[in-house]
């Protein structure tokens, strides 16, 4: 039986949600701003947080795995699903549920660098630096956690445990 302790709670996770929002909407006001969810494990909390933002945007999405069904990275992205906006000349906000490795922000980002965006800048629910292969930068983080395999809130184990409403170590 899996062992769930408890890393991030839901009012911590509002919180910095509604505060990552606020900055967002700061930052990018005046600007023509597209935020892409990663599939599928941002989409809670991209959902979330565009509930603060105050700035027009528009929303699309794009599906990387490298997990499957495992706890470690396999080190080889696939792409399932495009983006469908025209992202060029727009200022791009890329949300992830968590990096890991890097691997897949670092992918994904080369890749929407070539679709010829004004800017582009990353946002995570969970910056997780224990596994961290790839240099890469996370403009607006909601939480920093050293260490574990995470799930609830959009954070899965093979597609088990996303529809939990906090932030858990799940120990197997």
């Amino acid at each position: 039986m899996p062992e769930f302790i408890p890393v991030i709670t839901k009012s911590e996770i509002q919180d910095r949600v509604a505060a990552l929002g606020e900055r967002i909407s700061a930052d990018y006001k005046g600007k023509d701003l597209v935020l892409i969810g990663v599939l599928k494990g941002a989409f809670i909390f991209l959902s979330d947080l565009i509930r603060h933002i105050t700035v027009p945007i528009k929303i699309d999405f794009i599906r990387a795995a490298s997990y499957g069904d495992d706890t470690e990275t396999s080190g080889c992205i696939k792409l399932s699903k495009d983006v469908e906006i025209d992202l060029r000349d727009k200022h791009v906000l890329l949300v992830e549920d968590i990096i890991d490795t890097g691997l897949t922000l670092a992918n994904l980002v080369d890749y929407l660098k070539s679709l010829g965006l004004k800017s582009i800048k990353t946002c995570a629910l969970v910056d997780k630096r224990e596994r961290r292969q790839a240099a890469v930068s996370v403009d607006y983080a909601c939480h920093i956690v050293e260490e574990g395999f995470l799930v609830g809130y959009g954070l899965d184990y093979a597609e088990d445990y996303r529809h939990l409403p906090e932030i858990y170590h799940l120990k197997l």
